[in-house]
């Protein structure tokens, strides 16, 4: 296949470029380089510290950001160790912290959907800070089918992630993300809720692992007593 000219490189990819240039050379300029990430997720290989930079730096959102991303990370080992699933940990860390990038850097094509337009961007990005190429593949897959509206396909790297992405739609962090969404200018967050009460019911069908299952559950009664409590203490709502 011919390589197409730099004049052909959807405009998204090099501004994911130049985002991830700029991230090197703070990085070489660095006196240290962090080993763990937030919640302790140890940060071994070279290519990961840049990754986990871009993102604690550049993806900021109380509900799509790099916590986000950190929260999908650890619930899928969860998920894979729970199930006694055969993960490729360094694809699901690439995913994981890369799956959401669209949110930041959209693509030049609107209606396409963000996971794919991450399959787009990242092996780029990946490329340029050393990831091992040989795993973009499973990495893209993952992307492409993080939602829970999507397939994820068979590979178990995909499905963690796509089942560790549902649930964090579910349970009082699903609530505090989609009512941040709300902003300081919206009349109301009656909204975010009818969104929340929808996940009640679309989501847990589509949770594929026993794991992610059995933590579901768990979630959806946490995230069902939440917004009962809320329409009481909203006098039904009227006063939401």
């Amino acid at each position: 296949m011919k390589k197409p000219s730099d004049s052909r490189v959807p405009a998204s990819v090099l501004a994911a470029g130049l985002l991830i240039a700029a991230i090197l050379m703070r990085s070489a300029l660095a006196a240290s380089a962090p080993t763990v990430t937030a919640t302790g997720i140890r940060l071994n290989a070279p290519w990961k510290v840049k990754i986990y930079e871009l993102a604690h730096t550049h993806f900021l959102h109380p509900a799509w950001g790099w916590q986000h991303s950190e929260r999908d990370y650890r619930l899928a080992l969860r998920l894979a160790r729970d199930d006694h699933l055969k993960v490729d940990k360094d694809a699901l860390f690439a995913a994981a912290f890369l799956h959401d990038m669209a949110a930041f850097h959209p693509c030049a094509d609107r209606k396409m959907e963000h996971g794919a337009c991450a399959a787009l961007q990242s092996p780029a990005i990946l490329k340029r800070v050393g990831f091992p190429m040989r795993k973009i593949a499973i990495v893209q897959q993952a992307e492409r089918g993080h939602m829970y509206y999507s397939n994820p396909g068979h590979d178990p790297t995909a499905i963690v992630l796509h089942d560790a992405d549902s649930l964090d739609f579910l349970g009082d962090i699903g609530a505090a993300r989609m009512i941040s969404l709300t902003g300081a200018k919206a009349p109301s967050f009656a909204p975010a809720v009818k969104t929340l009460r929808k996940f009640l019911t679309v989501i847990p069908p589509r949770l594929i692992t026993p794991a992610a299952r059995r933590i579901g559950r768990k979630r959806l009664a946490e995230l069902r007593a939440f917004l009962d409590t809320l329409q009481r203490e909203t006098y039904d709502g009227r006063a939401m």
